[in-house]
Formats: structure tokens, sequence, C-alpha cells
């Protein structure tokens, strides 16, 4: 079985909106593929999916795309939930 770790969340704008806090701490696998992890982020807060495909994914201050890339996750690491931003 793969450990678990808590890892801190961390929600900005539209996405802090919806999920009603600006961070909280979860705790998932170690070894968790981008889509797995989104997924679990999205079980407890249903309404990020409708952000789903326009959010950036950041890990470690790290962009990641939504996909089977396995995240190798440390407790503690920084999970940045990043809507578009848009300009005028």
């Amino acid at each position: 079985m793969v450990p678990r770790c808590q890892v801190e969340v961390l929600y900005f704008a539209k996405s802090a909106e919806i999920a009603g806090v600006r961070s909280e701490t979860i705790s998932v696998s170690q070894e968790i593929k981008a889509l797995q992890l989104w997924n679990e982020i999205e079980a407890r807060h249903p309404g990020l999916a409708d952000v789903r495909n326009q959010v950036i994914f950041a890990v470690r201050q790290e962009y990641v795309e939504l996909g089977d890339q396995l995240l190798l996750l440390q407790p503690g690491d920084e999970i940045a939930i990043i809507p578009p931003i848009s300009g005028g």
C-alpha cells in the first residue's frame, strides 16, 4: 500500500469562491497521478468540475497538466488551484 501524506491545497479567485475556502489540508497517496489528485479535490468540492478545463494546477510552484503523469508528493507540499486570469 502506498503511504499517504498531508498536503496543503490553495484555492485562488473563482476556485476559492466555489470551494468556499482559501486553503485546506487533505490526505492523499504520496504517489498519485495528477488527474487522480484533481479528482480527489473535486470530490470534496464538486462545483470545481465547472472550472476543471480552465484551471492551472501547480504542485510545489511548478505547473502540472491534468493528466497521467505521476506526482511524488511529500508531506506539506502545496497544491495550488489557479483559475484563468482574465485581463482587460
